[in-house]
């Protein structure tokens, strides 16, 4: 067997291998007599028809699997003589398949690339330093209390944040169209859910009132039925009724869990919550961070597969998402090149951390692992039987492995960073983290 390598560009790879005809004349031999014992062919009792028959009629398939065989098993003992890895599966080529002659073919792939930079040594990362102040209680509990809001039905003018149940009806030239009618719509006035001319239309409207509303179509508007078009709208207005927020009393603590109704309790376990999520926002934060100044400080080439096959998956699971949403996909084929940028960024990070999880010999830290599935568990009913699940399934611990693991990279890292803290409000951390 003779290989030859030709490097195209830092990570591209070709190369072609020629195997003996002798070998690949072997191969052929061995697949034909092992048809033959089982061909049915006219004429023939099953297993009797002579080999040059079975050759006539099945020759060139089976010197194509011959070939197959030949090049899975010689392109491996290749790849190990020249000490090349795939990053992805290569991409190989028969270019001379003929018996009686050697056969050649070529594999194309890339190799991994080469990380150099793998710690952010003197790179200075702000870390956002807080402390939980009353003023965040209490707009954490005002939140709770908009989840309790309920809607009092007034006998006045309708104004902002008010909600107006209506009935609609809506034409274009006279004519209805798709979506233009509707019986108990509930708008919520400054919410901006509907076009601007029909919410401005229904302030200062009442119970009971009848409008016409002329609407405009914007150019770009979704449905083509009416985009760039001047709608009249006949609405009837059932009903006017204002957010009415519950009060932070025992009643209110009871309904989050509080079975005394204490409502210091409450805002002490509301305190815990709020510790938490900031303790995890700070986190996230630091995580971005890093993994922005690992990608800066290594400009590397990307294996192209690898690439593709990360932006099937982020249009897979975008996919996912918008039908979880109720928005219809169907075949509708999504602009790959939309994705390119991120799949290239989560490419470059999978392999630096991978490096840098190689070069410090870093695994999953066991005990981490199972405080976190306990942690998670001790939202369930049962605890112990969530931890259980996680246990029993390999490849949901993995998962779990996976973020502590990721989480023991970032640590590895800020320890030769130079690590700042900058005071943050809890709205500014949430913001931060969100981005």
């Amino acid at each position: 067997m003779q290989v030859s390598v030709e490097t195209q560009g830092s990570i591209g790879r070709r190369v072609t291998v020629s195997v003996p005809a002798e070998q690949l004349e072997k191969e052929v031999a061995a697949k034909l007599r092992q048809l033959t014992k089982n061909a049915r062919l006219p004429g023939f009792r099953p297993g009797k028809a002579p080999i040059k028959v079975v050759e006539n009629r099945y020759g060139k398939d089976v010197l194509n699997e011959a070939a197959g065989n030949l090049i899975d098993s010689t392109l491996r003992q290749a790849l190990t003589q020249e000490n090349l890895i795939p990053a992805a599966g290569p991409n190989v080529e028969p270019t001379r398949l003929v018996r009686g002659e050697d056969l050649e073919y070529v594999a194309s792939f890339d190799v991994f690339p080469e990380i150099k930079q793998l710690d952010i040594d003197g790179i200075r990362i702000e870390r956002p330093a807080y402390e939980i102040k009353d003023s965040d209680i209490d707009a954490t509990l005002d939140t709770m209390r908009k989840q309790r809001l309920t809607w009092q039905p007034v006998d006045r003018t309708s104004r902002n944040k008010d909600r107006v149940l209506i009935d609609f009806e809506g034409t274009v030239d006279g004519e209805p169209f798709p979506g233009g009618k509707a019986e108990n719509f509930a708008v919520v006035l400054g919410d901006q859910s509907l076009l601007k001319e029909f919410e401005e239309g229904l302030s200062g409207c009442q119970t009971r009132q009848k409008l016409n509303l002329q609407v405009n179509f914007p150019e770009d508007y979704h449905g083509q039925e009416v985009a760039g078009k001047l709608a009249t709208f006949n609405v009837t207005v059932r009903e006017v009724s204002e957010p009415v927020l519950p009060d932070v009393d025992e009643e209110f603590a009871r309904s989050f869990g509080i079975e005394d109704g204490d409502v210091q309790k409450l805002r002490g376990e509301v305190r815990d919550n709020v510790e938490r999520e900031m303790a995890d926002r700070v986190r996230r934060v630091l995580r971005q961070r890093v993994f922005d100044a690992l990608i800066e400080a290594n400009d590397i080439a990307l294996p192209a597969k690898l690439v593709e096959n990360e932006i099937d998956q982020l249009i897979e699971s975008n996919k996912k998402v918008l039908e979880g949403q109720g928005v219809p996909v169907g075949n509708v084929k999504p602009d790959r090149t939309h994705f390119q940028q991120a799949a290239e960024k989560r490419v470059a990070l999978g392999l630096i951390m991978q490096a840098i999880v190689e070069k410090h010999e870093l695994k999953p830290d066991a005990s981490r692992v199972r405080e976190r599935a306990e942690a998670i568990g001790s939202g369930y009913e049962d605890p112990k039987a969530f931890v259980q699940w996680y246990y029993s399934d390999r490849q949901r611990l993995a998962q779990l492995e996976s973020i502590i693991l990721e989480e023991q990279v970032i640590e590895k890292m800020l320890e030769s960073a130079i690590v700042e803290d900058k005071p943050i409000s809890f709205d500014e951390l949430m913001k931060n983290a969100g981005e």
